[in-house]
């Protein structure tokens, strides 16, 4: 038997401890989304390709527009996430393909961290004057309202 004496237990204790707060710390990247490679988008001919085909040689985008003749979006994020600190990204990558009114590819574009701006979000909500009222407050406030005129039909 070795003896254990209080000075290395203390010592391996320390050291466990510098060891975790050490690999806590380590910073950690994801990677979010999808966007096509370089050789992949030269082969999308302007002028020449359509939406069906633009799909078929790069895949669905993450995300298009709402209208018919908006275009198609592939956007990819590295986030680091570092202890516990919120997100942050690292870089972002953005692939845009417009399209006309007949669906026909009209520009590619590309855009990365540096060239976007952060848009605040406000949440505006319409207040209905109900939130603070019960569903009892509710109903009987509705009794007041009931006048002889709406119980008598009208000739």
């Amino acid at each position: 038997m070795i003896p254990v004496h209080g000075k290395y237990v203390r010592q391996a204790v320390l050291a466990g401890i510098v060891a975790l707060t050490c690999s806590a710390c380590a910073s950690i990247y994801r990677n979010h989304g999808y966007v096509p490679t370089a050789d992949d988008l030269a082969a999308i001919q302007v002028g020449v390709d359509t939406r069906d085909s633009v799909t078929e040689a790069i895949g669905t985008p993450g995300a298009s527009g709402v209208l018919d003749s908006s275009g198609y979006y592939y956007v990819a994020t590295r986030m680091r996430h570092y202890g516990g600190f919120a997100p942050k990204p690292v870089s972002r990558n953005l692939v845009a393909i417009s399209f006309d009114q007949r669906g026909v590819v009209r520009n590619i574009s590309r855009y990365d961290l540096e060239d976007g701006r952060v848009i605040p979000l406000e949440r505006r909500v319409t207040d209905n004057g109900e939130s603070d009222s019960t569903f009892l407050r509710q109903l009987l406030g509705n009794l007041g309202r009931i006048g002889p005129g709406s119980l008598v039909p009208e000739e």
